[in-house]
């Protein structure tokens, strides 16, 4: 079964970069570069080490507000799950921020907290808090109500229901949630790189662009996608390891 998985991802990742390679020597565009040549790019600059030091600073405001996302979404989560007034308040408000375009309050934010770290830090979380908050709320609040009344049954309190029954039963899901955060975190990362300031991996995005390096564009974002990707894969596995009869096939594979 797992070699059958690894020749399928195999075959996906031939087809896939065949493709790319057939369409930059057609060519379909003067701008859309061949696979080979976005790869000897990105191995230049990995030799050099620019592709590090760009990541050393797109990775900043990535994690700092993946972490932030993560405890106050699943502390804000478990609230909205637990109580129906607080649902009622806040809800709405992370279903309007997962569905609005929220590229478009980076101006606000801009104005706000001016063009540093902060900004940054905040375009990540507002792409992936609404992810966590409502994965987290949604499996609290569908947690098996006999589960619950059974554990009442033998005289748990609330507070042993919930650390005994809700969280470990809405686990799972929340796990899936935080996948999901951040994958978006890692867009409002390098959207925050490229509509505030020209650092680390959206820097070398927009220079290149603007001196026809397009090998190096490509490459640039074929280094954002295998991150996210190798980082999710991460996730799965842990979530897995944790969540034991939970392995399930996933798109980042």
């Amino acid at each position: 079964m797992v070699q059958r998985s690894l020749m399928l991802k195999v075959l996906s990742a031939v087809l896939v970069f065949g493709a790319w390679e057939i369409s930059g020597r057609i060519p379909i565009s003067y701008a859309f570069p061949t696979f080979i040549e976005s790869m000897a790019a990105l191995m230049r600059m990995t030799f050099d080490g620019s592709i590090f030091t760009a990541y050393a600073e797109t990775l900043k405001p990535l994690v700092i507000g993946v972490a932030i996302s993560t405890v106050l979404g699943i502390g804000l989560g478990l609230w909205i799950g637990l109580s129906e007034r607080f649902e009622w308040l806040f809800s709405p408000i992370f279903i309007v921020m997962q569905a609005a375009p929220l590229a478009a309050l980076i101006p606000l934010l801009v104005m706000a907290y001016g063009i540093g770290l902060t900004s940054k830090v905040f375009v990540v979380c507002i792409m992936a808090m609404p992810v966590i908050v409502l994965n987290t709320s949604s499996a609290v609040r569908n947690t098996p109500a006999s589960m619950k009344e059974m554990a009442r049954s033998f005289m748990a309190s609330d507070r042993e229901v919930l650390l005994k029954i809700i969280i470990p039963a809405a686990s799972p899901v929340i796990f899936s949630g935080l996948r999901l955060g951040v994958s978006a975190g890692f867009i409002g990362a390098i959207l925050s790189e490229l509509k505030i300031t020209p650092t680390g991996v959206g820097d070398i995005i927009t220079y290149s662009r603007s001196i026809a390096d397009y090998p190096s564009m490509y490459a640039a974002i074929f280094s954002i996608i295998l991150l996210a990707v190798l980082f999710l894969n991460l996730l799965e596995k842990i979530e897995n390891l944790l969540f034991e009869g939970n392995d399930r096939g996933y798109v980042s594979d």
